[in-house]
């Protein structure tokens, strides 16, 4: 049976993660706790403000909760009570950007970049502070834009890409940076169909070779044809977690989006529907 969370230890461990916008009267992330598996790819699922959102941002480091604790292959991601009593020195954050990426679902970027400069950000972790890329960067660069299919877009400027385009380019940018975890805020949203495949056969391959991938999306169809491993979120606590199969079901769906779903096995793959 599904859990509330707590599943053992992951690459990713949450215990009793508090955290809002407006201050402690109204929370946004309420006492959760989640253990994401290393080497999989997890999906978080909700409703619209349910803080699929926050929690990603809170995983990546962008945020600080306001009690809690997140855990990356078992070292603290912020100073803590528990860290000090255990000598366990929190990640610095260049060690949090070459373990942590991030492919955020809207980003404004105020400078005409080109393309290729754009996805070479990703390679920032791995520069002095005044150091300029060098040639392997630049190969990191282009190898990422090739496996998103970009590689004849790379001097344009980034703001007269559309929109699935954009989406590409930040996936790129996170492939080159090479972290151990990828982050992944509605990463389908723009996308069309054909992009979607694409997508979709990125993130099994990065899975394969490794890398932990966690996804936020509203879509338990894309979810379940990619994610081995589900989370579905309400009201900022965990409803339910744990294999797909398990979680994704019409009882827990329905619970979740507070409408009736049906779930159907139509070739071997699991269809989700509205009723």
């Amino acid at each position: 049976m599904p859990g509330n969370g707590e599943t053992g230890q992951g690459i990713l461990s949450v215990q009793g993660l508090w955290f809002g916008y407006n201050g402690p009267g109204h929370p946004v992330v309420r006492d959760l706790s989640l253990d994401v598996p290393e080497g999989a790819v997890t999906a978080i699922l909700g409703p619209n403000g349910s803080g699929k959102t926050t929690l990603l941002r809170l995983l990546l480091g962008v945020l600080r909760p306001r009690s809690g604790e997140i855990r990356i292959a078992g070292r603290p991601l912020w100073p803590g009570s528990r860290a000090r009593q255990g000598g366990e020195a929190p990640y610095s954050r260049t060690e949090r950007a070459r373990l942590l990426g991030l492919v955020p679902q809207d980003e404004h970027i105020p400078f005409d970049f080109s393309v290729l400069e754009y996805v070479l950000m990703g390679r920032a972790p791995y520069l002095g502070p005044l150091d300029m890329p060098g040639e392997a960067d630049y190969r990191e660069a282009a190898e990422a834009l090739g496996r998103v299919g970009l590689a004849d877009l790379q001097d344009r400027p980034l703001p007269t890409l559309s929109g699935g385009e954009r989406q590409l380019a930040a996936v790129a940018r996170a492939l080159a940076q090479q972290t151990r975890i990828l982050l992944l805020d509605e990463p389908a949203a723009h996308l069309d169909l054909g992009n979607q495949g694409r997508l979709l056969e990125i993130m099994r391959g990065l899975a394969a070779g490794g890398t932990t991938l966690v996804l936020t999306t509203h879509d338990p169809n894309l979810a379940s044809s990619v994610a081995g491993h589900a989370v579905l979120m309400r009201a900022g606590q965990v409803l339910a977690a744990g294999s797909t199969a398990e979680v994704l079901t019409a009882e827990l769906l329905s619970a979740t989006y507070g409408t009736p779903v049906s779930v159907h096995q139509v070739d071997g793959r699991r269809i989700i529907l509205l009723k």
